[in-house]
């Protein structure tokens, strides 16, 4: 029996205080990447959830927009810029098809505030 998944962040740490250009390190557990298009049994990519609840509908693939980032290429690190302020963050993987698998893997929710 394979350990259950676990999805979190590496950076930034919860109510961290940062710059605009914030560096993100994607940590997963008990699974494997790949990017979108290889179908590769337990594996997924990233999505970045920014300033946005979890999808209501966990069946259908994840949006592409300014609060659903994705990283199909199978990325584990990027830097994004965020306005000042306090956002919130979660990592969700999706399957080769952007697609959360059948049973979601993501992180929790951590703050952080741009200054």
């Amino acid at each position: 029996m394979f350990p259950q998944p676990e999805l979190y962040f590496i950076e930034p740490k919860n109510n961290s205080v940062l710059s605009n250009n914030v560096e993100i390190k994607f940590g997963l557990k008990g699974f494997g990447v790949a990017p979108a298009g290889y179908n590769a049994v337990n594996t997924g990519h990233h999505h970045l959830l920014v300033n946005v609840d979890l999808p209501e509908d966990l069946t259908l693939p994840i949006p592409a927009d300014d609060n659903h980032l994705h990283f199909g290429l199978g990325q584990t690190e990027a830097v994004i810029k965020l306005p000042s302020g306090t956002h919130s963050l979660r990592l969700l993987l999706g399957n080769y098809l952007h697609i959360p698998h059948s049973e979601p893997i993501y992180s929790e929710e951590i703050f952080i505030t741009v200054e």
